[in-house]
């Protein structure tokens, strides 16, 4: 504990609050009667290419906003509420639909009908779309409905060096964040159909386990047998890259079956490599580089170092209208310092394989009390464990408070604290009495209500003319800047995707020559 003093006090106020958070949140559109959309991506919205802050992820009907880069919680949650209040009055003047408030999708049509998203006809379009395509082939449709919450968070003066560290603590701690904030115990049974599973039946099309937390972060979630193979380690940018390079370069048996393209000549997937692209790489968290137009994420990485981090295990909270709380925003401002600011050993292999089991018990049991969890090759309890982490956090939080001005960080940590100690508190245990206390003990009925319940705020809420037409102004450029590119486009897209994929565009590697490296 004195280390993590030392360090903390070497950080400072100042540096402190050049901490910059932004935000991507994701959610799908659905029906009144809590099933999938099925319409395209509202054209007034803009190019879910091009546009800064509204796009698409997986489907066509999967919505995702984004923030810009803030300086406060405050100020990148006003930004994402200004966003979802343009979302929602676009939405409501083309029909009621609405956006799913929960990580665990809506009612799912066949796979091969939901929608994947579509870009345009540049070939930076197409392979996005293309991409998606290949997602689908290997991992089926409606794991990629999943929704969640990415939190992108950087501080001053901070090394790759520094960032692997963080990433390795992240990793080992996450069951933490798991546990405080997973909101997602249940599925409607649509999107088990046909599929093994340990979940067990509860009221009318839903499906559930007593003491989950995150089904998302499960083995129903984003998961995959394939990538199960890939023990990245995070010891440093040259080993994290060597491990991706080989995943993004050799040719995976059952995706050579797939092929690129099918026998009438469409596009089956960008790439038979066990990844298509570095986005394909299932993780908790990411470094992450701000790319050049045309440039894989992978070789800014190596050319630049991290430059931030993107946590990705966070559920879409349905009782909060943006889906996360300041609270809990504030919370991962003191878990990210905490990881970056504690010792972080090399990882191994061995801790690799058993943070994943601690993952995937957590995501399915972790409101058990008797959970246990490895660490260092004994058992320890998960709630022990928790609260180690949590007393770490107290002086980060009391430092945060200082430089910012205020008590809002201590007490999110108190409210982590008291939340561990009471699980019948926790979001995924109030998911679950809410889910057995609606119409049908409905998972789908619940978030139905919960969704059109935050419909309804954001109607009511004063639309500004100024916010609606700086949006108004922001789609109408976003579709120019997409007919721009698809006007620019000289190459045909087989030789853009072979370009694309080739192994020399990911960077330079120790004793390697870069050729090729134009961006087409």
């Amino acid at each position: 504990m004195n280390n993590l003093r030392d360090r903390l006090s070497g950080v400072g106020p100042e540096r402190l609050r050049g901490i910059r958070r932004g935000i991507e949140k994701e959610s799908l559109r659905s029906r009144p009667d809590g099933t999938l959309a099925l319409t395209p991506h509202p054209a007034a919205l803009g190019s879910p290419l091009t546009h800064p802050h509204i796009t698409t992820d997986f489907s066509e009907s999967q919505m995702e906003l984004v923030t810009g880069v803030h300086p406060s919680v405050e100020a990148a949650l006003s930004e994402l509420g200004q966003v979802h209040q343009v979302v929602y009055q676009e939405m409501a003047s083309l029909g009621d639909e609405m956006l799913w408030v929960s990580s665990m999708p809506c009612g799912l049509p066949s796979d091969e009908n939901i929608p994947i998203g579509r870009y345009g006809t540049s070939n930076v379009g197409r392979a996005k779309s293309v991409y998606r395509m290949g997602l689908s082939h290997r991992y089926g449709r409606r794991m990629q409905t999943i929704s969640g919450i990415h939190y992108n968070w950087s501080l001053p003066g901070v090394t790759s060096d520094d960032y692997f560290g963080l990433i390795r603590n992240f990793r080992r701690h996450a069951f933490l964040l798991l546990v405080l904030f997973g909101a997602s115990p249940a599925v409607c049974s649509c999107f088990v159909a046909g599929r093994p599973h340990e979940l067990q039946p509860l009221g009318d099309n839903t499906m559930y386990l007593p003491h989950a937390t995150s089904l998302r972060m499960g083995r129903l979630g984003y998961q995959s047998d394939a990538q199960s193979s890939l023990a990245v380690s995070y010891n440093n940018l040259e080993g994290y890259g060597a491990s991706l390079e080989k995943a993004l370069t050799e040719p995976y048996p059952a995706y050579e079956k797939v092929g690129i393209r099918n026998p009438g000549g469409d596009y089956n997937q960008l790439d038979t490599s066990l990844l298509q692209i570095e986005n394909e790489f299932y993780g908790t968290i990411r470094p992450k580089r701000v790319i050049h137009p045309g440039e894989r994420p992978l070789h800014a990485l190596r050319e630049r170092g991290v430059e931030y981090v993107e946590v990705r295990l966070m559920d879409l909270n349905p009782f909060e209208t943006l889906g996360i709380s300041a609270a809990t925003a504030r919370f991962l401002d003191v878990f990210l310092l905490h990881c970056l600011l504690t010792e972080s050993p090399p990882d191994t292999p061995e801790e690799i394989a058993a943070l994943s089991r601690n993952q995937h018990r957590t995501a399915a049991t972790g409101r058990d009390p008797a959970l246990l969890l490895e660490r260092a090759g004994a058992q320890v309890k998960l709630t022990d464990w928790g609260h180690e982490v949590l007393a770490g956090c107290e002086p980060i939080a009391h430092a945060m408070d200082h430089a910012m001005g205020g008590t809002a960080y201590t007490e999110a940590w108190r409210a982590a604290r008291a939340a561990l100690s009471a699980p019948e508190q926790l979001p995924s245990a109030r998911v679950l009495q809410a889910v057995q206390a609606a119409q049908g003990q409905s998972f789908k009925n619940f978030v139905a209500e919960q969704s059109h319940s935050t419909r309804d705020a954001f109607l009511m809420q004063p639309y500004p003319d100024a916010l609606r037409d700086r949006y108004d102004h922001m789609a109408v450029a976003s579709m120019e800047e997409q007919r721009r590119i698809e006007r620019s486009d000289t190459m045909p897209f087989e030789e853009y995707r072979r370009q694309y994929v080739s192994p020399e565009r990911l960077g330079l590697r120790p004793g390697a020559v870069m050729v090729g490296a134009e961006s087409p």
